[in-house]
């Protein structure tokens, strides 16, 4: 049981001085993909989305899980040994040699921007063991990242019968990995010189490197079957957004609208700040920074409310949570502590939020 104090929070920071014109979070906006999303990376709210949860088939976007577990494993510096299986793959590829090496980190790179499934062969094999051993940590890591219809059967994207995911899993996927500094760096990379080649691998995301100047990552894709797939990111005036479109004949100026749709009516606001707050005479804990997109209307109906949980039957530190609220409709919760934690036990909190704020979004 939690008891509500009513306690309604006023946030000058979000109220606006004057009438403004009131912007819908559903837009019309026009997409060729058959199914699409643009999402908030910070706290994962979806602003669109086109028949984002049906799963299918998403070719070479693949390759951000095996990038970021790749990453992940720490094993960036270690030389690779390439095996035939990974010469011999089929599609797109750098064109590894038998049994060279190479490391682990020009694999990566080599993925991502030149989206070699050679290169996505050996790295299955190096971090996982076996591509089988690798399939079983990417669909662990999917499972993990609340990824509810994604399965992967590979590390490249060749179609499969059980390989597939949704715009809205790819964008939980992009968002998660960009908060790793390593894969930013990757995928946000233009060009990238292995010292085993006496040539540049240019990335193949021209959202980056041609169309939209604030993309700061992503990932192309594309089979027969899947047609044209597209994670990309891109960042502008303190926000960043996550854009996916799936079998889109026109998937550069889709990323464009959305982008361009989204930084234009949505604006990212503090809803709390990490620290020691007082209230009703009693001190709290507050975990974490709080940053939400709202839209001007949105940020006019916002407002919070405090739950305390009771004192009777709680025997942990958590004191409650705070409800934040547009009008009636929830948003989001956030933790509030009776005191601070342990350091070591305050570390393991910011992480699992972390992962929550990127995971358990609110969709519009």
């Amino acid at each position: 049981m939690r008891r509500l104090l009513f306690i309604f929070l006023a946030i000058p920071l979000i109220l606006p001085l004057c009438e403004v014109d009131r912007v819908q979070a559903n837009p019309n906006i026009k997409v060729s993909a058959e199914r699409a999303v643009l999402m908030d990376a910070e706290s994962g709210r979806v602003l669109f989305e086109k028949n984002a949860y049906d799963p299918t088939l998403i070719a070479s976007t693949t390759k951000i899980m095996t990038a970021i577990i790749a990453i992940e494993s720490g094993m960036m510096e270690e030389d690779v040994k390439v095996s035939k299986r990974a010469v011999y793959t089929e599609g797109s590829s750098i064109y590894l040699t038998e049994n060279e090496k190479i490391p682990l980190k020009d694999l990566v790179y080599g993925l991502m921007l030149r989206s070699g499934n050679d290169s996505a062969v050996a790295i299955a094999e190096h971090v996982g063991g076996s591509v089988e051993g690798f399939v079983h940590l990417m669909n662990e890591k999917a499972a993990w990242l609340g990824m509810n219809n994604s399965h992967f059967e590979n590390p490249h994207g060749l179609d499969g019968e059980t390989h597939y995911s949704s715009a809205y899993d790819l964008g939980l996927l992009m968002a998660y990995s960009m908060k790793n500094d390593t894969f930013r760096e990757v995928t946000g990379s233009e060009l990238y010189r292995s010292e085993n080649r006496d040539y540049s691998w240019r990335n193949k995301n021209k959202m980056l490197t041609q169309y939209y100047e604030p993309t700061n990552g992503g990932k192309t894709g594309f089979t027969k079957a899947a047609g044209r797939t597209l994670v990309t990111s891109a960042e502008k005036d303190g926000m960043e957004l996550i854009a996916v479109t799936l079998r889109a004949s026109d998937d550069w100026n889709d990323h464009k609208r959305m982008f361009e749709w989204g930084f234009n009516n949505f604006e990212t606001v503090k809803l709390q700040s990490e620290g020691v707050v007082e209230a009703n005479g009693q001190t709290y804990y507050i975990p974490r920074d709080i940053y939400y997109p709202l839209t001007l209307s949105e940020k006019e109906d916002l407002r919070a409310a405090f739950y305390r949980y009771d004192e009777k039957n709680n025997t942990t530190n958590l004191a409650g949570v705070t409800a934040f609220m547009v009008g009636q409709t929830p948003v989001l919760e956030a933790p509030v502590w009776n005191e601070r934690p342990s350091q070591s036990f305050f570390s393991e909190v910011k992480n699992f939020l972390n992962r929550m704020m990127g995971g358990v979004p609110w969709s519009t």
